[in-house]
Parts: C-alpha cells; sequence; structure tokens
C-alpha cells in the first residue's frame, strides 16, 4: 500500500514532468503528498570564504535567495496539488549540494515511494545528480519519470526486468502495490540462461506471482551487453508498457563511485516512468 509519497521538485531544470505524474498518482492512490525543493548554496560561497560576520551575512543571503528559488518552484506544485484535491506539504530548502543530498536521502527513508525526475545526459547541475543520489541513500523505491513525460501517471501495464539478483528482488517486492492493480504483466529477462540462476528463473517467479494471484506473460530476450538497455526499451514500446521496474546498480556519486551499465544506460535515455530500488 502507498499511502505516502515525497516528490523532489527541480529548481534547475524542467519541474512539469514531477508535478503532472505525483500530483495525478497521489490522487489515484488517495495518497498523501509532501514536496521538496532545494535551492542550491555556491560550494565555494560556503566553504571557501573563512571567518567574521561579514562572511556569515553573505553566505546567509546567499541560503535566503535559493529558498527563494526553491519556494518559487513548490509554488507551481502547489498549484497543481490545490486544483487535484489532495492532501499535500511543501519544504523549501537553501544549502550546498552535499548536505541537500544528505538531508533528503534521509527524508525519503520514511516515505512509501518517492518521485523524481530522470537525470539528463550533458547537463551540470545539482538537480541532475540529486535523483540518483536519492536513490541510494533512501533505502526504498524510487519513481523516475523521463523528462519527456507529460500526464497523468498510469501502471496498467507494467514490464518487470528481471535478472534474479537481489536489487531486482528488492524491486519487485517494492512495486507490489503497483503489480496488484495492474491489467497486464511481463517479465522481461535478457540472456537467462547466462545470467539468471535456475532457483530464481522466470519460469519460479511466475509461479511465485501466481500463487500471489497475479499473471505474467514472459518475455526472453538475447542482447549484447551494450544493447541490454535499447532492447528492453524496444520491448517496453512494443509492449505499449507503461512502467518498468528493476534494480537500480551502483553506488553513491558522492562517494566517488559509479553506476552499473544497464542502470547508467536507463538512466540516461529512459522513455518509460521506471522503478527502481537499491
Amino acid at each position: 500500500m502507498i499511502k505516502d509519497i515525497l516528490v523532489h521538485i527541480p529548481t534547475e531544470r524542467p519541474m512539469r514532468p514531477v508535478i503532472d505524474g505525483s500530483v495525478s498518482l497521489a490522487a489515484s492512490l488517495g495518497a498523501h503528498l509532501d514536496a521538496v525543493s532545494v535551492g542550491y548554496v555556491a560550494t565555494s560561497t560556503a566553504y571557501v570564504m573563512e571567518g567574521g560576520a561579514a562572511v556569515a551575512a553573505v553566505f546567509e543571503m546567499e541560503r535566503e535567495r535559493a529558498v527563494e528559488r526553491a519556494e518559487a518552484a513548490l509554488a507551481v506544485f502547489e498549484s497543481e496539488a490545490k486544483n487535484a484535491g489532495i492532501s499535500y506539504a511543501c519544504r523549501a530548502i537553501g544549502a550546498i549540494p552535499a548536505d541537500a543530498a544528505t538531508s533528503i536521502g534521509a527524508t525519503a527513508r520514511l516515505y512509501d515511494l518517492t518521485v523524481v525526475l530522470q537525470p539528463e545526459v550533458g547537463q551540470s547541475s545539482f538537480d541532475n545528480d540529486l535523483p540518483r543520489e536519492i536513490m541510494f541513500q533512501s533505502g526504498g523505491p524510487v519513481l523516475f519519470l523521463p523528462h519527456i513525460f507529460r500526464g497523468a501517471f498510469k501502471a496498467r501495464r507494467i514490464g518487470i526486468c528481471w535478472d534474479g539478483s537481489r536489487t531486482a528482488a528488492r524491486a519487485l517486492r517494492d512495486a507490489a502495490p503497483f503489480l496488484a492493480q495492474a491489467e497486464t504483466i511481463v517479465t522481461v529477462t535478457v540472456n537467462e540462461a547466462d545470467s539468471v540462476p535456475a532457483e530464481v528463473s522466470s519460469d519460479n517467479l511466475a509461479k511465485h506471482l501466481a500463487r500471489l494471484g497475479l499473471s505474467t506473460s514472459v518475455v526472453g530476450l538475447t542482447a549484447a551487453r551494450s544493447e541490454i538497455q535499447p532492447t528492453i526499451l524496444s520491448l517496453a514500446a512494443d509492449e505499449g508498457l507503461d512502467l518498468l521496474v528493476m534494480g537500480g546498480y551502483g553506488h553513491s556519486r558522492l562517494q566517488e563511485s559509479f553506476l552499473g551499465g544497464v542502470t547508467r544506460a536507463m538512466l540516461e535515455a529512459m522513455t518509460v516512468p521506471t522503478l527502481m530500488s537499491h
């Protein structure tokens, strides 16, 4: 059951996809929706300058301007939330990027689901990094909406990207509320004979879902490693899928680590809303 949702509203990138998606999702579920937005204070302002009341005053002025940017973004969200008649609240933050990531990542741990905007290739902004940080730090499911997303969110046709891994299993469990309401479920495997242990084969997954009252068709695909992500998205288009469910691989950028290949490729070229769990 999803009754408490968090959404990150960008200040440096388009906000309409996450506003439309999160508000419509909360309305359809009868869920409460909290919106958080961050106005970023430059790291140089916060740390490079040293000492004195004058420096403290400069930093506070920058923080206040950052909060104003966040409040401006939230005003757009609030208008849509009021029109939809949902239960909601807003929180504006002014902070340096590392502190913002830590704060929102921790906040997301108390929610059933967090909604964020897909990172965009070639964009150098803190809003571009924060969605990935939330996935790694929240400990729960994160719904990535493509930056091309428009209109109301729906999840009538769902694809489960299944490789038998721990993260895929976590995503499957986190997606249970969506799966229970789905009209069609498609289990997608890629190179299953080589990569999926027999104990967690797609056939065994189908039997497990059947015990839960869920019917799934299984589509087995073959692809070179570099072609896994486009192969999945091609199938999603052919099947008219509304939502993909998959594990999120990798480690925090703040720890100077990296994303797994398929996760990175999906976030870079996402065309379908995707629920990821780490």
